[in-house]
């Protein structure tokens, strides 16, 4: 596949993968599917917004340039060659980099609060994180110490495993298109050949 091509599956994946990642971490607003009354009574990590801009809108702008890269002109943009499909190729290699730490931010973020666990309504009837370094991770008997919100245990460690595995697998793509992007920069794109009249790629 040539780098454009693959630069636009990329893109392509891309933006389902960030509107996940939106919806997720909007749902971490509802613990247990319930709206609270009080909002310190959410997880510090929530308000870190790991899916709404790292794994949302700083993966949107690289999905788009992805996306874009297919139809660009391999002869330059408004007649320069100087500006042509290679240009393209780096400045997709910048926007990777770029969405590869917006999605890094929502993997720490989200492993992070996984690790911690919810905040919730202790048995002392006070608001705190009653789990300690992924306890209940494997002891779903320890769940019963969040008095409420009511399945607010499942409800967290679900949405934040699906923005880790959405920010792993982003990280990954990003990461596929920074070797594609350099590969494009370096050797061009297997179908801007003789466009602008020369014998080989440009």
């Amino acid at each position: 596949m040539c780098t454009g091509g693959c630069a636009k599956c990329l893109g392509g994946t891309l933006i389902p993968l960030a509107l996940f990642g939106f919806l997720a971490n909007i749902l971490l607003f509802f613990p247990g599917g319930k709206v609270i009354d009080n909002n310190d009574h959410l997880s510090e990590e929530v308000w870190f917004f790991g899916g709404i801009l790292g794994s949302g809108v700083l993966m949107i702008f690289p999905a788009l340039v992805f996306l874009g890269l297919k139809n660009n002109d391999c002869c330059g943009c408004c007649g320069n060659e100087s500006c042509g499909k290679r240009f393209a190729m780096f400045t997709s290699t910048i926007f990777a980099v770029i969405g590869f730490l917006g999605a890094g931010y929502s993997f720490v973020i989200s492993a992070i609060s996984i690790n911690r666990g919810p905040k919730c309504l202790m048995d002392n009837r006070t608001w705190g994180y009653p789990f300690h370094d992924g306890d209940y991770l494997n002891d779903e008997a320890l769940w019963s110490k969040c008095r409420q919100p009511a399945d607010v245990v499942p409800w967290h460690l679900t949405l934040f495993s699906i923005l880790l595995v959405i920010g792993g697998v982003q990280m990954l793509l990003c990461a596929i298109q920074v070797v594609n992007g350099l590969l494009g920069t370096l050797c061009g794109d297997c179908q801007c050949c003789s466009c602008c009249g020369g014998d080989g790629p440009v």
